[in-house]
């Protein structure tokens, strides 16, 4: 794959992650509303091992609800990015010479 199609399509997924994410549910997913109705929803809650960058998809210390929201998808569309491309990078066959 070219630079260009991992740069286009990681512009594409940051304009989807910034646009769209203030229009996601704010239901439950499905995992979190079994657990809710079947009342151990609490018992998953305790002591963070490692802090979220984004707590509850919301990007701290912002008021607009809906920028706060766009922020935190360009935010984790960014680090699994990131995380992805490195990996990638660091499995990558290098070709003889």
């Amino acid at each position: 794959m070219h630079k260009k199609e991992i740069i286009a399509g990681l512009l594409a997924a940051l304009f989807l992650a910034f646009f769209l994410s203030p229009f996601a549910s704010s239901f439950p997913d499905g995992l979190e509303r079994v657990a809710e109705d079947k009342g151990f929803l609490e018992k998953g809650e305790g002591v963070l091992t490692f802090p979220s960058p984004v707590p509850d998809y919301t990007f701290p210390n912002q008021s607009n609800k809906g920028l706060a929201t766009s922020m935190a998808g360009l935010t984790g569309t960014l680090i699994v990015f990131g995380l992805g491309y490195g990996l990638a990078t660091f499995l990558k066959k290098k070709e003889p010479r």
